[in-house]
Formats: structure tokens, sequence, C-alpha cells
């Protein structure tokens, strides 16, 4: 059976697990055997996911990189079930023994004492409050969220202790707790940034799959914005060749619905990201691969990926250019262009601990 016949797994981004890095074991089908039999054609057509328990003792994270804005971020699950054909945080499976491919979609690491451990860290007696993040690596409103709730205690939290929150989304059940992010919004302690990467649904099906459409996503602004809630479209990432042409027409929805400013990423295609990518490209854009390819090497110095800070969020060269100037043309145009408007620390109330114990001095 040849690459081209053999069986997909359905609703996915990635088609293959590539090899773990730090493992020296490897598995590959073999053609012959799936070829006889249906059972495991089947089966390889529908991979389910699964849920694990994540015994984590922290769920906030450090970050020290000049190119991202925040310092601690909140991450509930490892994995996401969105199954983005392009996200940058694939390889963080390869540190759980999994593969940055179909594992990281379908295998998911659930943090069950999220809320509690939240909770716990801002009770810190040291701990000096300052805007967190969720979520800087897997989005917090993947699809088990609508079951599990998590994030939404963690926010509960949050709007106890008056802590600022900056939550980034690719998903519209963000609307489902419009009820804390408007007391939260009251306080000036939240801000939401909905990522879009496309309008064209078509292409959503193939490349983020379990994402919410793009009409989604603009109603998620426009009900966030409406209640008074900080909103940030995040145009991310932008695929030369394939979406750049777009930033233009989502800046324009975006500032329709009611977002106040707006940001971009360019695509990064670090470690095993880039086969994962690669092989979707191949699979799903062949006629655009090769000048796709092309353009994203232009914006990488003749490579696939660039790590260095300072480059790595927005590349180099002509086009990562050009890409740069359409945003700012655009966003100012759109008046897009504002920064954040700061986020209230001054409010925050330390808040009692997971095992109900208070405080002696307020």
């Amino acid at each position: 059976m040849n690459d081209a016949s053999r069986p997909l797994a359905t609703g996915r981004g990635s088609q293959i697990n590539p090899p773990n890095r730090f493992t020296r074991i490897e598995f590959e089908d073999d053609p012959e055997f799936l070829e006889y039999d249906e059972e495991a054609r089947e089966a390889r057509r529908t991979v389910r996911t699964e849920y694990f328990t994540d015994n984590a003792k922290s769920v906030i994270s450090e970050n020290d990189s000049p190119d991202i804005p925040f310092r601690y971020s909140l991450n509930v699950y490892r994995g996401c079930s969105h199954g983005c054909s392009y996200c940058f945080a694939r390889p963080t499976h390869e540190y759980l023994d999994l593969s940055a491919g179909l594992d990281f979609e379908t295998k998911i690491f659930v943090k069950e004492r999220a809320p509690e451990l939240f909770r716990d860290w801002l009770a810190r007696d040291r701990y000096e409050p300052e805007t967190i993040t969720i979520s800087g690596v897997t989005d917090c409103y993947q699809p088990i969220e609508r079951k599990l709730g998590l994030t939404r205690r963690c926010l509960e939290v949050a709007l106890e202790a008056r802590q600022p929150i900056a939550m980034v989304t690719k998903n519209a059940l963000v609307t489902r707790d419009m009820d804390i992010l408007q007391e939260m919004a009251k306080l000036r302690v939240v801000s939401v940034a909905v990522s879009v990467t496309t309008l064209d649904q078509s292409l959503v099906k193939v490349m983020e799959s379990r994402t919410s459409s793009p009409a989604a996503k603009l109603r998620t602004i426009e009900q966030l914005a409406k209640v008074g809630v900080q909103t940030h479209v995040l145009i991310a990432p932008v695929i030369p060749g394939l979406t750049d042409h777009e930033i233009p027409a989502i800046l324009k929805a975006a500032k329709e619905a009611g977002a106040s400013s707006a940001g971009y990423i360019l695509l990064r295609l670090p470690l095993t990201v880039e086969p994962v990518f690669l092989e979707w490209l191949e699979r799903t854009q062949p006629e655009k691969k090769s000048k796709i390819e092309s353009r994203i090497r232009s914006t990488r110095g003749g490579k696939l990926y660039e790590g260095q800070f300072g480059v790595r969020m927005k590349g180099r060269g002509e086009i990562a250019e050009q890409i740069r100037r359409t945003f700012k043309v655009f966003a100012r145009r759109y008046e897009l262009d504002n920064k954040h408007e700061p986020l209230d620390a001054s409010r925050f109330r330390r808040p009692v601990t997971s095992t109900g114990q208070g405080w002696l001095f307020d």
C-alpha cells in the first residue's frame, strides 16, 4: 500500500507520528498488514482521543523569552485535540515519551487539580501580582473543557482574587464563561485574544479541523466586546503563500465584530512540527506546496525555521517585511494598532488556600 492509498485518520491535522527526538525506538506502519486487515485499517481511520490524568505539582510556567509579552502562563492541558497541523506546541509531547504528530492531538493529559494548584500559587506570600496568560501552550478551551470545566474553575479563582488574566483561544467555547469574564472586565482584570488563521472554512476543515469556524470566532469577538471584555484578534499563524493575503480581510472582519486591537505571528516550524506540517502540505495542498515552502524559506534565511530571539515570531527578508507592512497599514486603517490597555493588578486580593488556611495579615 503506497502513501496515497493508506487509511487516513479522519478529522486529524496530522496523519503521522514522527520519531521522538529523545528515544531510539521508532514505529512504522506495515503496508502489507494494513492492506489485508480491514479491522486494522478502520482502527487507523478512527483514532480516538484518549485522556490521562496529569499529576503535575504546578500549573504555572515561567517564561523569560524577550519575544513573548508575558512572564507567567497557566496551562490546564497537555496536548490539544484541535489538531492544528502547524501547532508550535507539538514538540512538548516528546517530553512525555510520545510523538508530536497524532499522539499530540489524541493523547491529552489533564491537570485535574489545576484550580486548586492555581489558588495555592496565588496564595503564596511572596507572589507579586501581575498578568497571567491562559494558556501559553495548548488551548484552554479545547473540546474536553466543555465537559471538565477546569478553565472555568480557574477563572473563578482569578475573579475571587482579582488576578489579571490574558486569555488566548481558537474556540468559541470561551463564551460559555461570559458571566465570569463580564465581572472580571468590570474590574479591568481580563482580556481575550481570539486567534484567527483564515476566513476560509474549507481551509479550516483540513488545517485546524476541530477549532471553531471563522464565523463562530467573529461572533465570539462580537459577544465579548458587547459585555465590555477587552478583545484582541491574533492572526496566528500567518502562512506565507497560503494565508498571508487574508490579513486585510481578517482585520476588517475583526474590527466590524468589535475587536479593539490586533497582532500577528508568522508560521513557526520548530523541531518535529516541521515534518507534521510538510506531510499536511503534501497531502492537502499539493499544487501549492512548492510555492508555500519557497515562501516560508524566504522568510527564514533559506531554512524552514529560525529560532533566534527577535526573528522567530516575525521572520526576516523581503516577504516577511511585506507581511509586516501589510499588517501595519491595515491595522492602522481599521484602528486596531492600539496597544492593549494594561490590566489592573492593584485590586489583587490574596485568596484562601485550597486547604482553607487563611492569612493572619491582609
